[in-house]
């Protein structure tokens, strides 16, 4: 199940529309009627014919060289996460039966939140569903609990907004981490992204927009009851295996009020 048949081509138009001409270099005395840059333009930034660029966007080539994707990452001023989803949207994918995700967590990961009494952590799978959580996950975030869905809590739980001080930073991050994932996984994704797309038009949008963002570290404000706004950092760890499983650790900086809210809560 295909949500996009030209996903490369609608990607690089996306990012051609948000390019500022002027400051891209293009010397335009005429009335501009688009947004961005006009495909001939793109394609003479990155050295190719307008032809070649043509068919690329309009999918009629589906796998232009390595040569070609980096003359274009460079002319869009694509980050690193850009060029990485860039690349894998040309890779030819993986047969759907090479794909076998395992809807639960290995043995070791399982132990190892178990032991971890004093840190909000937990265990996703791509789709973003929660596999497994230590106690303290919970208590911090109804949707760090087994069995929830970090993407449905955000844009269909109306206690996201509260939960979530910054909903709005967070729900555009969170729409572009999935889609960094389905560059990769999209065989797999794609039942899920369809179904969230008719169920929320703010996450149709979003998605809609083809922004690229994978935060690996960061910061986070949650609001907890009986506790007020917390702040705490994370780290995301990848578990090495073919399921795709990651794994998320929250902790406050030592010695804060944060720290000191959240021991209370162990």
């Amino acid at each position: 199940m295909a949500l996009d048949d030209n996903q490369l081509g609608s990607f690089l138009r996306s990012r051609r529309e948000k390019i500022d001409a002027t400051s891209a270099g293009v010397i335009d005395t005429t009335r501009r009627r688009v947004t961005g840059l006009r495909r001939e333009e793109l394609a003479l930034l990155a050295g190719v014919s307008p032809s070649y660029y043509t068919r690329i966007e309009q999918g009629r080539d589906r796998h232009p060289s390595r040569e070609i994707l980096e003359a274009l990452a460079r002319a869009l001023r694509l980050d690193d996460t850009e060029r990485t989803y860039l690349w894998s949207l040309a890779t030819p994918p993986l047969n759907p039966t090479d794909i076998h995700p395992a809807p639960t967590v290995r043995p070791g990961l399982l132990r190892l939140l178990e032991r971890w009494t004093d840190l909000p952590a937990f265990v996703v799978n791509p789709a973003r569903d929660v596999l497994a959580a230590t106690t303290l996950a919970t208590r911090v975030n109804p949707a760090w609990s087994a069995g929830h869905n970090l993407i449905e809590f955000t844009f269909l739980d109306p206690r996201a907004p509260q939960v979530y001080p910054d909903w709005n930073d967070i729900s555009q991050q969170a729409v572009a981490g999935l889609r960094a994932t389905a560059g990769t996984r999209n065989t797999e994704l794609a039942p899920f992204i369809a179904d969230m797309r008719r169920r929320s038009e703010t996450f149709r949008a979003l998605w809609d927009s083809h922004d690229v963002y994978d935060r690996v570290t960061g910061d986070k404000r949650l609001h907890v009851d009986g506790i007020g706004i917390l702040h705490l950092s994370f780290e995301t760890l990848a578990a090495a295996g073919p399921e795709g499983h990651t794994l998320y650790i929250y902790f406050p900086q030592p010695g804060s009020t944060d720290d000191r809210a959240l021991r209370s809560l162990t």
